[in-house]
């Protein structure tokens, strides 16, 4: 469970402006705005703070609870501007489209792509194959990855697949993460970048169901903060 303690607003308050935010294409004065319409008079700085502080938190509890994905992988990068930089957005997603983990770095090399494999791995258990496009780095990050798993003695050996038309699954998936981060003409730093990331993340898993939890999109986001 979240702890809210120390906040000067009420925990629904709090995760409402949050998922809202996450969710929907406004910027922070425009939620602002809209916050003050309903009674509740709170500045678009705090609401980034909150942004910043809850969505990693969040981010961890979903990890915990979504469902068991497909052994078949498709992992991809897509760019996000930060400070008016390109970064990349690392991303898996399973065969149907469910999203299985995500990590923004500022390189895109094979230290980079290991890294990330190494995270979806012990968020999401060990995939038979892991579909790529043409990046030698991130071929580079498999064959890292396969001789760790060798190393702890893990029987498996995770195939690379190199395919366009395969990977069509994550470069639609990312659509939906860049829809919400245009309106945001970028962000200003890499550590608010990767929290607010992490939270737009969650709000999509909520949106493709992967949490057999009832209710709406706020109720599920509510339920994940305990």
């Amino acid at each position: 469970m979240i702890s809210f303690k120390g906040c000067h607003f009420p925990k629904p308050v709090i995760l409402h402006a949050i998922y809202f935010y996450l969710r929907y294409s406004v910027s922070l004065r425009d939620l602002e705005e809209i916050l003050a319409e309903r009674g509740v008079v709170v500045d678009h700085a705090t609401l980034s703070r909150w942004v910043v502080k809850f969505s990693p938190l969040v981010a961890i509890e979903a990890q915990k609870r979504k469902k068991p994905s497909a052994v078949s992988w498709r992992m991809d990068e897509t760019y996000i501007k930060v400070r008016g930089q390109w970064t990349y957005l690392y991303r898996a997603v399973d065969r149907d489209g469910k999203t299985l983990d995500f990590m923004l770095s500022e390189k895109r090399d094979t230290v980079a792509a290991t890294l990330f494999f190494a995270k979806a791995l012990a968020s999401s258990g060990i995939p038979l194959r892991i579909v790529i496009d043409k990046s030698g780095a991130n071929g580079a990050g498999i064959k890292e990855v396969n001789k760790i798993l060798k190393r702890f003695g893990c029987p498996t050996t995770i195939t690379t697949v190199r395919s366009k038309y395969l990977n069509n699954v994550i470069e639609q998936d990312h659509r939906f993460i860049k829809r919400r981060t245009r309106p945001m003409l970028g962000f200003k730093s890499f550590s608010s970048a990767s929290a607010t990331l992490e939270g737009i993340e969650v709000a999509q898993m909520i949106r493709k169901k992967q949490f057999g939890l009832e209710g709406s999109g706020f109720a599920q986001f509510a339920a994940l903060a305990g």
